[in-house]
């Protein structure tokens, strides 16, 4: 493996950086207006370095019930506002998107860790979900017609289900706001926006950029809090709340399904992962090795769509670890600000303690370290891209999410076999799936038990399919057709025609 890359920021990098953050808001955002809250501020760090990068509003639980008031205040006038009118102001985010970019990937990589190349691309990402939605929103239809009987007329009808609480992760802080920002608003939903206290700043900026683009007072607020069950609870509680989307893992999921059940909310749900990637004998391996890159080292394998259990057929396991070894071994390790780091921190010390205990747990177990497997000496929450082979299946990193740039191998002999491994789990959010047989392929998109799939790709995400999974991984779709739909209730009505 590489080092961590040294070396003195350059000063124009610096200036930059520093530019941009005085420009970020550092307040509470509550019915159009910039508001102070209440208590000790939060501090945004760094995790390259540690470094305080911004102190910002830390909201209180009377806070989160005026950013609620604001929203139930503007939901009427919202849900009436043409679809056209509103598909005009998300694309005109979309394109304020892109004349800032370069803001957006910088702000990312400084507060989450990111390469700059991958917030760029997360930049484009996040940024199609504006423009998508912003074409839905003009194609919300319903359905009219003779009943069967011929009694009648039915009438099906779709409308905005009310306010929404949206509360998103740390991992990809600009295009989780995005993937639930953008159909709320095209249904005709107001929100409240809870982001993720580690990394608040992308989000700040991204409501100044709506307020930029035109969308009115109160229809997106945004809260930020160190108080997030305290400030949450009330919030979910209320009557007039109607929907709550969250991402992250699937402990705090059930906690919050079942406080949504309360009050019966139109819940969406995006919850932890525990992703197969198999590879058949007959795999391309040079595809696969690509894959398993991007699939596991991608945004330092933070994500919930990170390859966690690498089931290799028994006759390429060995060439395919050796091949993996060579690829992570040249990952150029460091802070995600310089271009040439492909590889950059975790996003907190936290997190790298995490992921070391999967490590120590599966080498305790009898697994065989090919690489890394430590801590760089240094500064920041760094962890060496880690290749293990020989995992037993009591490993943890075989039934938990490891949320970490470890590749753990274990092998199979038939194809039952490995469809018996891959869904051996609570979970079913995505799986990879590389062999160069056709028939193959179609039993496996119908045997393994999940809400995606990669056939021969190891990066599937797009803003026009649906993004979601089974089992504990969660409840509804974020993304494609599917995606505004859960921002819209149903309603039928019978002419009589007696």
């Amino acid at each position: 493996m590489s080092a961590v890359i040294e070396g003195v920021t350059p000063p124009c990098t610096t200036e930059r950086s520093a530019a941009l953050l005085a420009r970020v808001p550092d307040q509470l955002y509550i019915n159009g207006q910039w508001v102070d809250g209440t208590g000790e501020p939060i501090v945004v760090t760094d995790p390259a370095n540690g470094r305080v990068l911004k102190k910002i509003q830390n909201a209180s639980v009377a806070d989160g019930a005026r950013a609620l008031d604001a929203a139930v205040a503007a939901a009427e006038s919202w849900a009436a506002t043409p679809a056209r009118t509103r598909a005009e102001i998300l694309r005109r985010a979309f394109d304020l998107l892109q004349e800032r970019r370069d803001d957006f990937a910088t702000l990312m990589t400084l507060e989450m860790g990111k390469p700059i190349a991958e917030a760029n691309g997360e930049v484009s990402y996040g940024g199609e979900f504006l423009r998508w939605f912003s074409e839905e929103a003009v194609r919300i239809n319903g359905r009219y017609g003779a009943n069967p009987e011929g009694t009648g007329t039915m009438v099906v009808t779709r409308r905005a289900v009310g306010p929404c609480y949206l509360i998103t992760p740390w991992n990809f802080p600009l295009a989780m706001a995005t993937r639930k920002i953008a159909p709320a608003l095209a249904a005709g939903c107001t929100v409240v926006v809870k982001p993720a206290e580690l990394t608040p700043l992308t989000t700040l900026l991204f409501v100044q950029l709506l307020e930029d683009a035109g969308v009115p007072a109160g229809v997106v607020n945004v809260i930020t809090t160190t108080q997030s069950q305290a400030v949450s609870a009330p919030i979910i509680a209320d009557p007039r709340l109607r929907k709550l989307s969250f991402t992250g893992s699937t402990v705090v999921g059930r906690a919050l399904i079942a406080q949504a059940a309360q009050n019966v909310l139109r819940t969406s749900m995006e919850l932890g992962g525990n992703a197969p990637f198999i590879v058949f004998a007959d795999a391309d391996l040079e595809k696969a090795v690509t894959g398993a890159m991007l699939a596991k080292f991608r945004n330092t394998g933070q994500a919930c769509t990170a390859a966690n259990r690498f089931i290799v057929h028994s006759s390429v396991a060995e060439e395919f670890g050796r091949r993996l070894t060579e690829r992570v071994n040249a990952l150029e390790v460091g802070p995600g600000i310089d271009p040439r780091v492909n590889f950059g921190p975790l996003v907190s010390d936290t997190a790298v303690d995490n992921v070391d205990a999967f490590v120590q747990d599966a080498l305790a177990r009898g697994a065989t370290l090919l690489t890394g497997g430590f801590r760089p000496d240094g500064p920041g929450s760094f962890y060496a891209p880690t290749v293990l082979t020989g995992v037993s299946a009591d490993s943890r990193m075989v039934r938990e999410e490891i949320f970490g740039p470890v590749a753990g191998i274990r092998t199979f002999e038939t194809e039952e076999e490995a469809i018996e491994l891959a869904n051996d789990t609570e979970y079913g959010l995505i799986s990879y799936v590389f062999t160069t047989d056709m028939d193959r392929r179609h039993r496996m998109i119908d045997s393994i038990d999940t809400g995606m799939m990669g056939l021969n790709t190891g990066l599937v995400s797009n803003a026009a399919a649906p993004f979601g999974g089974v089992k504990q991984s969660g409840l509804g779709r974020e993304g494609g057709l599917e995606g505004i739909s859960e921002y819209l209730s149903t309603k039928y009505t019978l002419i009589s025609s007696s």
